[in-house]
């Protein structure tokens, strides 16, 4: 059998020259994606499609979103992202010699027999597409998009969610990064390796953001992440260091406020590691039980065991948003 395995296996090994033909034809597929119909273009018919409609991409691209009713950008779309048609987004129309000035802008299906008449995003139920509210899914469904009692991450439904499909100018105007200026076909929101991470997740200002100084020097306490009340002495250490000297206001300075979990953390004379793992515990358990009956005013008892109590953001002004789609 390992014979049989050695004699299945390949290697291929390719000079500077075969590399250099891979990385072209990568950036081909890139830039002309389906629009050669399946018979590579000669290099003189290359040239000619380029000087076309690179132009027209770097100065009419439109940025696709599915966003919540907040603002941020739950999902940027991208080239392989599904539509509710089936076909992917790079097969609807991108490309505008002159940007429609109605809004929304439609993105229709370029795909042979396709009635779908503008781009929205499927969303994922793990790995398989959401279910419409009739239970089928949305593979069931004609190119007419389905309704859904699918939650996003962000916590709104699917109903309250709206594709935006914008200008360099308008995104700008949300206050949301463009990125640079890119040849290749489709990109939609695409505008760095950030962009594929949910909107939750991504720092940026089209995701949740960046987390305020404030919130990240919360005082470490039981309920926190184990990571943190594993390295409290140690980030402490840190954050005292950081003070120059003669800048520390005594013992109510707020580099103190977590000293309950500093003490905690220490081991304790002729302690063993089953004795110091257990004291940890209920002490943390004494704490929860004390944060639940001070009820919703302590604030903390509405947290599980490594989650941070939420601080919210400063009110931004607000700005006109883009049409619905």
């Amino acid at each position: 059998m390992a014979d049989d395995a050695n004699a299945r296996q390949y290697h291929l090994k390719l000079d500077g020259s075969k590399a250099a033909a891979i990385d072209a034809y990568v950036e081909y597929h890139r830039i002309v994606g389906d629009d050669d119909g399946g018979q590579t273009f000669t290099p003189e018919e290359y040239e000619e499609y380029k000087k076309k409609v690179l132009p027209i991409r770097l100065k009419n691209r439109l940025y696709t979103s599915y966003s919540s009713p907040s603002g941020m950008d739950c999902k940027l779309i991208g080239p392989e992202t599904p539509c509710f048609c089936k076909h992917r987004y790079k097969e609807h129309k991108t490309d505008f010699e002159v940007i429609p000035p109605e809004r929304p802008v439609h993105l229709p299906c370029r795909a042979k027999g396709c009635r779908c008449a503008a781009f929205h995003f499927v969303p994922m139920n793990g790995g398989q597409p959401i279910r419409c509210t009739c239970k089928h899914f949305t593979d069931d469904h004609s190119e007419v998009k389905p309704y859904s009692s699918f939650t996003c991450a962000c916590g709104a439904g699917h109903d309250q969610h709206i594709m935006i499909i914008e200008t360099a100018e308008e995104r700008e105007a949300r206050g949301h990064p463009v990125g640079q200026a890119v040849p290749y076909a489709a990109m939609g929101g695409i505008t760095g390796f950030s962009s594929l991470a949910e909107g939750y997740q991504r720092l940026d200002p089209s995701g949740r953001g960046a987390p305020s100084e404030e919130w990240l020097n919360q005082p470490i306490t039981s309920s926190d992440n184990p990571f943190l009340r594993a390295n409290v002495q140690s980030i402490k250490a840190h954050q005292i260091a950081k003070k120059q000297a003669g800048h520390l206001t005594g013992p109510d300075d707020e580099v103190f406020d977590d000293m309950a979990e500093r003490v905690s953390a220490m081991r304790r004379p002729g302690e063993s590691d089953m004795d110091y793992f257990e004291r940890r515990y209920q002490e943390r358990l004494k704490a929860e039980k004390a944060a639940s009956k001070a009820g919703p005013a302590g604030m903390s008892g509405t947290f599980r065991t490594g989650q941070r109590k939420s601080i919210e953001p400063a009110a931004k002004s607000s700005s006109k948003r883009p049409s619905k789609n």
